[in-house]
């Protein structure tokens, strides 16, 4: 009995875990950005995380891909998921686009992935599923009506968020496909790796490099390499290792209401009724999609 509950109840908190951790990638970004340029502060996120993740590879013996073809399609993957998606996300916040913005365009991947899975996975979109991700869109923009209503920011930073949604939905795809044996250890490292290159080019010839390393910048800092770039994208690729891709894909319904609700406290963003009820929605939403019979292989 008390070997089977941790394997029981660890599977259960995975989706929970996962929408908390990158929903707080939102909130270090706002705290961090004003003291870094968007690639600059990415390189420094990602060459750190790539420090600790290599030499805890090396200590735990996790095996590395076993040929160049291997490690290239991890190497792509990892363009897509860290590169173009955050790279459009930290660009786009610098360019204007409010956080709460930035999780609703971003927060519409379910979508995207919905409509290519089918294609690249074989996986069936139900009726059921598609009401959910009605419900889950309609949902995402009544939580940020509000900052919708506002100023979205700058040409260019809209751009940049498209960049990031596409760059996450291909990605997650890619991984799904190509990577699912993909070691979590030594594979995490050779996907930031390839994105701390991408994003270092940018801020080489488009940046200053200029940081102020204030406090809220190294809070900022550690958080979303110790926090998000190692735990939160292990989890992510176990989840995507372990289900459906349309089925982990909803989870990102969930990030833009989490976000508001951390972002009450922090940054006194107040819920109101039309944003609580947008939260239900998404959370009905993500019950639809995840609501499929599961695979007889299990």
């Amino acid at each position: 009995m008390t070997r089977s509950a941790p394997n029981g109840v660890w599977p259960a908190a995975m989706p929970a875990l996962f929408v908390l951790l990158w929903s707080t990638g939102f909130i270090g970004a706002k705290l961090g950005l004003p003291y870094a340029e968007s690639m600059t502060f990415l390189t420094l996120r990602f060459a750190a995380a790539v420090a600790i993740l290599i030499p805890l590879a090396l200590l735990l013996r996790a095996p590395w891909p076993g040929n160049w073809r291997q490690a290239g399609h991890i190497a792509f993957a990892g363009l897509l998921i860290h590169g173009a998606y955050l790279g459009g996300i930290y660009g786009g916040i610098q360019h204007g686009i409010e956080v709460g913005t930035s999780a609703l365009i971003v927060g519409l991947q379910p979508l995207v992935v919905a409509l290519f899975a089918g294609w690249f996975l074989g996986e069936r979109t139900t009726k059921a599923q598609w009401l959910g991700v009605a419900l889950g869109v309609i949902g995402v923009a009544l939580v940020v009506w509000r900052k919708l209503s506002l100023d979205l920011g700058t040409p260019t930073g809209v751009g940049l968020h498209l960049v990031a949604l596409l760059g996450i939905s291909a990605g997650m795809l890619y991984q799904k496909c190509f990577c699912s044996d993909m070691n979590l250890l030594s594979g995490s490292a050779l996907q930031l790796a390839a994105a701390a290159l991408l994003v270092g080019l940018l801020a080489l010839f488009l940046e200053s490099w200029e940081i102020d390393w204030t406090g809220e910048f190294v809070f900022a800092f550690v958080w979303l390499v110790v926090v998000l770039s190692i735990g939160g994208f292990m989890l992510f690729y176990a989840l995507i290792k372990r289900g459906a891709a349309a089925r982990v894909s909803s989870l990102f319904f969930l990030v833009p209401p989490t976000t508001a609700l951390i972002a009450w406290p922090l940054f006194g963003e107040t819920l109101g009724a039309i944003s609580i009820a947008g939260m239900v929605l998404a959370v009905t939403g993500v019950a639809l999609i995840n609501w499929r019979r599961r695979e007889a292989a299990g």
